[in-house]
C-alpha cells in the first residue's frame, strides 16, 4: 500500500486531467471577468453603488437553485453536461456583450449563466473519481483547489485590468471566448464518461428531494456535509473585511485582509495534499475545528499583522475542504453522484449566505472583530459535533468493511 500521496506531476501526466484543469482555469477566469465587467457596466449606467453591489450578489445567489440541476450529471454523459454548460454560458455572455444591451436584461442573463455553473460543477466533481481513481483523487482535488485559490488572489485585479483595457463589451466578448475554449478542450480532451446506471427520469424537484434524502440517510455523507457547511463560520472574516479594516486602520489595510485567507488556503492545500490518505481522514475533524477556533484572537483587536496572521492560518486549516470533497465524492453512489454534489453546492451557499448575514446583523451591536470571535467559537463548536459524527461514521464503515473484502481474496486496508 502506498504511504505517500501521488505527486502533482503524476496527475498532470494524464491528458484528460490536463483538459479538465484547463477548463477549470478558464471557468474561474470567466466567472471573475463577468462579475467585474457587469458590475462596472451597471455602475456606469446607474451611478448607484447599491445596484452595482446587488448585481455582484447575483453571481452567487443562483448556486442555491443550481444545486437542483446537479442531477443532470446523473442522466446524461458527464462530458456532455460539461460541454453543453460551457456552450450555453458562451452564448449568453456573447449576448450580454452586445453594445447597448439594457443592464436589467444583462443582469438577468447573468443569473442564467450562473445557473449553468451548477450542473457544470456537479459533473466536473462527479467525473474526478472515475478519471483519477481513489489513489490520485486527493492530489487532483488539491490541484483544482489550489488553482481556484490562486485565481482568487489575482483574479479581481486581472479582471479590472482587462475591463480597463478592452472596455466592458470587449471584456465580455473575451469571457465568451474563455467558455468556448473550455468547451472545446473538454469535448476533445475527455472521454464521454456515461453514467453506468442512469437514474429514472423524474422531475428536477423530485431528483433534488431524492438527493437530500440520500444525504440525510447516509452517515458519511451527512457528517461530511455538516463539516463542509461549517465554512459559513470561517468565511465571516471575508464578509466583515471592510468594517474590520476600518476598525484596524482604514481601507488602506483592506487588501491585506482580503488576500490572507486565499493565500493560506493555497498553502494549506499544497501541504494537506502530501499527507497519506489515512491521515487525511483521521485529521479531518480536528482541522475543521481549528479553521474556526484559530480566528478567536481577532476579538482581542490586536495589531493588523496579528489579524492577517491568524486569518492566513485559518485559511491553511480550511484547506481540509479538499479532504471533505474527496471523501464526499467517494461516499456518493456513482449513479447519484451529480445530484448529491448539487445538494452540497446549494447547502454550502446557503450556509455561507446565512452566516454572513447573521454576522452583519451582529455587527450592528458589536465591534466587527468581536463578531469574528463569536463566529470562531460557534464554528468550532459546530465543527466539533460534525467531526465526532464523522469519526463514528468511519468506525461504523470500518466495522462492516472486513465482511465485504474477503470475498475477492483481498486484504482489508488498514483502518485510518
Amino acid at each position: 500500500m502506498t504511504t505517500t500521496a501521488p505527486s502533482f506531476r503524476s496527475v498532470f501526466r494524464m491528458g484528460e486531467f490536463r483538459a479538465l484543469w484547463l477548463a477549470h482555469v478558464l471557468s474561474v477566469a470567466g466567472d471573475q471577468l463577468v462579475r467585474v465587467a457587469l458590475t462596472v457596466l451597471v455602475f456606469n449606467r446607474t451611478a448607484s453603488a447599491g445596484w452595482a453591489a446587488g448585481t455582484y450578489a447575483l453571481t452567487y445567489l443562483p448556486d442555491l437553485l443550481g444545486g437542483a440541476l446537479g442531477g443532470l450529471a446523473d442522466r446524461f454523459p458527464r462530458r456532455t453536461v460539461l460541454v453543453v454548460a460551457d456552450v450555453v454560458r458562451a452564448l449568453l455572455v456573447a449576448l450580454m456583450a452586445i453594445p447597448g444591451m439594457p443592464w436589467p436584461i444583462a443582469a438577468g442573463l447573468l443569473v442564467v449563466v450562473q445557473l449553468a455553473a451548477g450542473p457544470f460543477q456537479a459533473a466536473r466533481q462527479a467525473v474526478l473519481p472515475d478519471m483519477l481513481g481513489e489513489e490520485k483523487l486527493a492530489t487532483g482535488q488539491a490541484i483544482l483547489s489550489s488553482t481556484y485559490q490562486a485565481a482568487l488572489v489575482i483574479g479581481f485585479g486581472a479582471g479590472a485590468a482587462v475591463v480597463a483595457w478592452l472596455g466592458v463589451s470587449g471584456a465580455l466578448w473575451a469571457d465568451a471566448v474563455t467558455f468556448a475554449v473550455s468547451a472545446a478542450a473538454l469535448r476533445w480532451g475527455l472521454r464521454l464518461y456515461p453514467v453506468a446506471k442512469v437514474a429514472e427520469h423524474v422531475p428536477q424537484w423530485a431528483s433534488l428531494k431524492a438527493g437530500c434524502r440520500l444525504v440525510a440517510r447516509d452517515r458519511k455523507l451527512r457528517s461530511l456535509l455538516a463539516i463542509a457547511c461549517c465554512c459559513g463560520f470561517y468565511v465571516v472574516p471575508e464578509g466583515l473585511a471592510v468594517p474590520v479594516a476600518a476598525q484596524l486602520g482604514g481601507t488602506g489595510v483592506l487588501g491585506w485582509l482580503l488576500v490572507a485567507n486565499p493565500v493560506g488556503t493555497l498553502l494549506g492545500a499544497l501541504l494537506i495534499s502530501r499527507l497519506p490518505r489515512a491521515r487525511q481522514v483521521r485529521w479531518l475533524g480536528p482541522l475543521a475545528v481549528a479553521s474556526s477556533l484559530v480566528l478567536l484572537p481577532t476579538g482581542w483587536t490586536p495589531a493588523l499583522p496579528m489579524v492577517v496572521a491568524v486569518w492566513t492560518v485559518s485559511g491553511m486549516f480550511s484547506a481540509h475542504d479538499l479532504i471533505t470533497q474527496v471523501q464526499y465524492s467517494l461516499a456518493a453512489p456513482p449513479e447519484q453522484r451529480g445530484q448529491v454534489i448539487g445538494v452540497a453546492i446549494a447547502a454550502l451557499r446557503a450556509a455561507q449566505g446565512l452566516t454572513i448575514a447573521a454576522a452583519g446583523a451582529l455587527a450592528l451591536a458589536f465591534a466587527p472583530t468581536t463578531v469574528v470571535a463569536i463566529a470562531a467559537v460557534a464554528g468550532a463548536g459546530c465543527a466539533g459535533l460534525a467531526g465526532i459524527a464523522w469519526a463514528r461514521a468511519v468506525r461504523a464503515d470500518r466495522a462492516v468493511r472486513p465482511r465485504r473484502t474477503p470475498l475477492d481474496g483481498a486484504t482489508p486496508p488498514p483502518a485510518p
